[in-house]
C-alpha cells in the first residue's frame, strides 16, 4: 500500500509542476493529512510511514525539477511552513521543529529530510497540492488558479491542486501577456 501512496504522489506532483509550468527554484506548497490518506479522520490517525511514502514521492519529483518543496504544518503549529533555508534567504525563521502529533507527520518527515530545515510563518508559494483538506490556500500567491490532475485521490485522502498566476490589473484594456500567465 506503500509503494501505491509513493507512486499517487509522484504522479500528481510530476502533473502539477508541468501542467503549473514552474520553473527551477520556484516552490510547490502541500499540506498532507496522513491521517486522510489512511482513510481516517484528519488529525486523529497520524502516521510517519504514510506521510513519508508521499513526501518521498513529492521530494523525488521536485528535486528532479528544482523545484523547492515547502511542507506545510497542521493546524497546532498555525499551518508554519517547514521549507529549505535556501528557497528563503530573507524571511524570517521562526523557532520550532515539527513532530508527528504538533505539526504532522508530513512536516515532520519534510523536516527530517531536508538538509537544512527552517520554519517560517507563512510563504507565497507557486502552486500547491492539497491531500486531505489541509487548507493551502493561504500559502499561494494571489491569484490561485484550480488545476485538474489525473487522480483525485492520494491513497483515500481527497487531492486538490492549484496554481498561481499574475493580477490582471487595468480593467478590460489591460492587455494579458499569454507568457506570464
Amino acid at each position: 500500500m506503500l509503494e501505491i501512496i509513493k507512486n499517487e504522489a509522484k504522479t500528481a506532483a510530476e502533473q502539477i509542476i508541468l501542467q503549473a509550468g514552474l520553473k527551477k527554484g520556484q516552490i510547490l506548497v502541500v499540506g498532507c493529512s496522513s491521517s486522510e490518506v489512511s482513510g481516517e479522520k484528519i488529525g486523529t490517525y497520524s502516521s510517519v510511514d504514510v506521510a513519508k511514502a508521499v513526501f518521498d514521492g513529492i521530494f523525488e519529483v521536485a528535486n528532479e525539477h528544482g523545484i523547492f518543496l515547502a511542507a506545510q504544518c497542521c493546524e497546532h503549529l498555525n499551518r508554519a511552513i517547514i521549507i529549505e533555508r535556501a528557497a528563503v534567504p530573507n524571511y524570517d525563521i521562526v523557532n520550532v521543529v515539527p513532530q508527528p502529533k504538533a505539526g504532522g507527520s508530513f512536516a515532520t518527515t519534510a523536516y527530517n529530510s531536508f538538509n537544512d530545515p527552517v520554519a517560517v510563518e507563512e510563504i507565497k508559494a507557486d502552486a500547491g497540492l492539497d491531500i486531505g483538506g489541509t487548507l493551502i490556500g493561504m500559502h499561494l500567491k494571489k491569484v490561485a488558479v484550480p488545476v485538474r490532475l489525473s487522480l483525485n485521490s492520494i491513497g483515500k485522502a481527497l487531492l486538490l491542486a492549484a496554481r498561481t498566476r499574475p493580477k490582471y490589473i487595468g480593467g478590460e484594456r489591460a492587455h494579458y501577456d499569454e507568457k506570464l500567465g
